[in-house]
């Protein structure tokens, strides 16, 4: 019976070409993107699965409380902790097997090698010498026992291994890192297909940081309960011990060490636990030791998918009833024969499956082509996505093809296996199936608001990317490029660049505004208030100011003369000036406020105007400039003339200062717009490709019913040409239909569009705005889509000779 359905099948979609490639073409292409999603979260879910006591580990996150011991700012968890907390647990509390621990601040941008300077990064962190066993690293050379027990030991990837080293087994080789030390190779990792969340190149050895501290190298960070924005702490569960238990010792080491400070200028974090397991895709953290899949894009893309499949769904659904007709005498004379409505029904069902599965294939194929498409997003590139490919995914897709297939049939076998042999095969002609009813037209008017819904995003998204980059941030960022310092000493080179024509100014700083990343710190204006202000802060050099155009309110700038006095002295902004109180800029200068982040005093020397020093999709907030020539990361140079020959002057200056070394430099409003570029530009490409698969799918129902219903009308159309009708009157008479059903989608789906683009942008402190010229911009490429999918069918059945249709009448 079965070996029946499917010939039947096979021959009703070759008889039926037409029908068929619309059906398969439009499922094809919305599994292929629901199988990319699949591939896409399965690589994500394979993240640290590969570690066999992945059930028992944790990651402890923390919280910020007030003095009260109360959350400041819920769902606003650290992936960090203070680096105390490890060892404290593991040795004064029951149930805790091990504790691993990993610190920011080991590698750079550039590495002393063999007595030569080379422009190879290394990025990594230091670790706990359990740290290789914890995770279940396994190493090519070295051993996992030793490798990370002595001061000044590092473990390396295989591939950066490759990079700095030309033999196989490098151990015993020697770097330096930066200002870090010489560090020797005791180790290297080998390359498996294991994913990790930690990402990293190079591991240096805990015991390192000792020694480095008390050089004043690195801050104090080993004995430090209150400094938890620097350090990753996980924890080995004993066997049989629950997250409950757990987190009962987290808040009694709370309770201990933090609950009792009374100091307010010290920051205070309350402790939990992140299963190993939860971390990707998992919730979005503040400072996560490496990319991760926020559960937040899964759901996003997941919606996405859904909506196109869903189209394709009414597609077929939407098709298979409007094609019963012609099938309608089959169904009949099978009836007749004997079939049972079952049986009707199970054929029609099992054509369903067929399609889907022949889509299947098709989609594996277009799959091919998406994988290469979706890596290159900058997204997936920030995230380091990688797309799953083992023999579940490919069960998974076969399930899936499955669920589709018979999602899609459904419905259209329901339909005709209730047709009656004596309705259908007494007057096939005058048979009008679902005249009255509006579920095709629902399903059409469906599928093209959904693609005027994404339209219209589309625009909007692109008019508030626009905005973004075009909009002035109320600083210089033309004609003004920012040099990475990679540990380079800024004096120097600053002396070095102004030595050129081309170079207007110099100035050294922290990181660049408005790029993505700020620091913050908590300020208030007397000690001991009941509330700190949350404040961003930048440290910079005496000739920021000049190099950004800033305004000043009142008082001055940083000098040169200030010297390693400039520390305590800070430059806030109108609104920091407001927030702290002060009625005008002027009556702020000589004032001092509580820079908590240190407990340190500083005296206010000038206010200046506004700027957008966050991104914009944030308003303005409070902004606290410092003077630290330690904190210096980048140059910003500003320049006159064309930015080929500024960078000219740079590459001479640099290599001046740093021989043998390669500078890194962009312009600071590219590095700007990158950050817009990576979130809206990607929301962009994504959104509009998803626009143009709906409506594509959308105009293939469109075609398929416009075929159908001057198929079935092309007796009326004869007599009608041959009682005198035009061409042009029968073009309109067929069309307004169709246009009818596009003034329905407009009416609910521009609503919804507007509803939710509103919403989304209503959170953000610049936005752009859907003005007349958005809406009918959406509107019309529907209208022009949707007409000229139609009208090619009636312009095509207006065109027919009557003669071929009636002489047989």
């Amino acid at each position: 019976m079965l070996i029946s359905y499917l010939k039947t099948a096979l021959r009703s979609l070759i008889r039926h070409r037409f029908f068929s490639a619309i059906n398969v073409f439009g499922l094809a292409v919305a599994m292929s993107i629901c199988m990319a999603l699949i591939m896409l979260v399965g690589d994500q879910l394979s993240y640290d699965r590969y570690n066999t006591r992945a059930n028992r580990i944790y990651r402890v996150k923390t919280i910020d409380v007030d003095s009260n011991g109360e959350v400041q700012w819920e769902n606003q968890w650290n992936a960090q902790v203070c680096m105390p907390l490890g060892p404290e647990l593991e040795a004064n509390y029951t149930g805790i097997e091990k504790s691993a621990r990993l610190l920011s601040g080991f590698g750079n941008g550039w590495l002393e090698l063999e007595n030569h300077n080379v422009n190879i990064p290394l990025s990594g962190f230091f670790a706990d010498p359990v740290v290789l066993e914890f995770f279940e690293y396994e190493l090519q050379y070295g051993d996992p026992k030793t490798a990370l027990v002595e001061p000044y030991s590092v473990v390396i990837t295989r591939k950066a291994a490759d990079r700095l080293f030309r033999e196989d087994n490098p151990l015993g080789r020697t770097i330096k890192v930066g200002n870090k030390g010489i560090y020797t190779v005791t180790g290297v990792l080998k390359e498996t297909k294991n994913k990790s969340h930690i990402v990293f190149e190079a591991l240096g050895s805990m015991s390192s940081v000792r020694s480095l501290e008390a050089s004043g190298v690195m801050r104090s960070n080993l004995d430090n309960w209150t400094l938890y924005w620097s350090s990753w702490t996980y924890l080995l569960a004993g066997e049989g011990k629950s997250q409950e238990e757990i987190q009962e010792q987290l808040d009694i080491a709370y309770d201990k060490h933090i609950a009792s400070i009374t100091n307010p200028g010290l920051y205070k974090m309350k402790f939990a636990l992140q299963p190993l397991l939860d971390i990707t895709p998992g919730e979005i953290m503040n400072n996560s030791i490496g990319p991760q899949l926020p559960w937040i894009f899964v759901y996003f893309l997941s919606g996405l998918t859904a909506v196109i499949l869903l189209t394709s769904c009414f597609n077929f659904t939407n098709l298979s009833i409007a094609r019963s007709l012609t099938r309608a005498r089959e169904i009949g004379v099978r009836k007749v024969s004997g079939a049972a409505r079952q049986q009707i029904f199970a054929q029609f069902m099992t054509e369903a499956i067929v399609v889907a599965f022949v889509a299947l294939a098709a989609a594996l194929v277009l799959l091919e082509f998406l994988k290469p498409m979706i890596l290159q997003l900058s997204l997936a590139r920030w995230f380091k996505w990688g797309m799953y490919n083992g023999v579940t995914v490919y069960l998974l897709f076969a399930a899936f093809t499955l669920v589709v297939g018979l999602l899609a049939g459904f419905f259209p076998a329901v339909v005709m296996a209730k047709f009656q042999p004596v309705q259908v095969l007494k007057s096939l002609t005058n048979l009008k199936l679902f005249s009255r009813m509006g579920l095709r037209k629902a399903l059409m008017v469906s599928q093209l608001a959904i693609s005027i819904f994404f339209i219209m995003t589309v625009i909007v998204i692109y008019k508030q990317l626009n905005l973004f980059t075009h909009q002035d941030h109320g600083f210089n960022m033309k004609n003004n490029i920012v040099l990475k310092l990679n540990k380079t000493d800024h004096a120097p080179l600053k002396i070095e660049l102004q030595k050129y024509a081309n170079i207007i100014s110099v100035a050294a700083a922290s990181h660049v505004p408005a790029a993505g990343s700020s620091h913050g710190a908590a300020i208030m204006r007397e000690h001991g208030e009941p509330s700190s202000i949350d404040a961003g802060y930048f440290h910079v050099d005496e000739d920021y100011a000049a190099n950004m155009q800033l305004h000043m309110r009142a008082g001055q700038f940083f000098t040169v003369s200030q010297g390693e006095s400039g520390k305590n002295l800070a430059v806030i902004n109108e609104a920091a000036s407001k927030k702290l109180r002060f009625e005008r800029p002027a009556d702020a200068v000589g004032e001092t406020f509580e820079f908590l982040n240190d407990s340190t005093t500083k005296t206010i020397i000038g206010v200046v105007a506004d700027y957008n020093h966050r991104d914009l999709t944030q308003a303005i907030a409070p902004l606290v400039l410092l003077y630290d020539t330690s904190e210096f990361r980048v140059l910003q140079i500003s320049f006159a003339g064309n930015f080929i020959d500024a960078a000219r002057s740079i590459d001479k200056a640099w290599a001046t200062v740093n021989p043998g070394l390669i500078s890194d430099y962009k312009a600071v409003e590219s590095e700007i717009n990158q950050f817009y570029e990576i979130v809206f530009g990607d929301l962009v490409k994504v959104i509009a490709s998803v626009s143009v698969l709906a409506i594509l799918i959308s105009c293939l129902g469109l075609l398929g019913m416009a075929t159908y219903a001057t198929e079935t009308r092309v007796k009326e159309i004869s007599i009608r040409k041959v009682l005198g009708s035009t061409r042009t009157a029968i073009v309109l008479l067929l069309s307004k239909g169709f246009a009818r059903l596009l003034a329905f989608a407009v009416a609910i789906g521009m609503p919804l569009a507007w509803l939710f683009n509103s919403f989304w942008l209503d959170q953000i402190a610049y936005r752009a705005t859907i003005g007349i010229g958005t809406i009918v911009l959406s509107i019309s490429c529907v209208f022009v889509f949707g007409l000229l999918t139609v009208g090619s069918q009636t312009l095509r059945a207006s065109g027919a000779n009557p003669v071929d249709h009636l002489k047989s009448e």
